[in-house]
């Protein structure tokens, strides 16, 4: 069995698209997958299972969640292997962590605009784009930055969804254990 980390997008914010975490782990287990455990209330799920296709599973979670919430979630799906990667090859080791944070795409970006993505950061804003990844650096706070989940979608025509550095090494801690 094989450990993954899923994130959904876009649940429990102002009051939309509510889902309880119990309620989640029960549907992840309806699916089959085994040691299913949640972490914050925004849809972070680590859990194990034989399939392994991250793709497919997104697919399968996706689906789920439509049939008994009646709406669309997005789901980003990752393997243990790939945080510790992420985590280990940060372009920003050294930098303060609580300004850290990791945009996850649902497909690597093929020509990223980067002359107009520069131009939307702040001048003390720092990104860079690793394979299905984006590492942001955000010295005046996330909430600030121009460099959403949606800014991300509307430029590199994939779905994104973001996590801060803590959370991160959080899910990947868990799924270690």
């Amino acid at each position: 069995m094989d450990t993954f980390i899923s994130m959904l997008r876009g649940i429990n914010v102002s009051g939309k698209n509510t889902i309880r975490m119990e309620e989640l782990r029960e549907l992840y287990e309806t699916l089959g997958f085994k040691k299913v455990q949640t972490y914050v209330q925004s849809g972070n799920v680590i859990f194990e299972t034989s399939d392994t296709n991250p793709s497919e599973l997104a697919t399968k979670i996706e689906k789920k969640i439509k049939q008994k919430f009646t709406f669309d979630v997005p789901v980003f799906i990752r393997t243990k292997s790939v945080f510790e990667k992420l985590i280990k090859n940060s372009p920003f080791n050294g930098k303060d962590p609580t300004r850290l944070h990791v945009t996850f795409l649902s497909d690597k970006p093929t020509k990223p605009p980067i002359e107009e993505i520069s131009a939307a950061k702040a001048e003390n804003e720092e990104l860079s784009i690793i394979g299905k990844e984006i590492y942001l650096f955000c010295p005046n706070g996330y909430g600030n930055t121009k460099l959403s989940n949606s800014f991300f979608e509307r430029k590199l025509k994939v779905r994104a969804t973001t996590r801060n550095w803590k959370t991160v090494n959080t899910l990947f801690s868990l799924a270690q254990k």
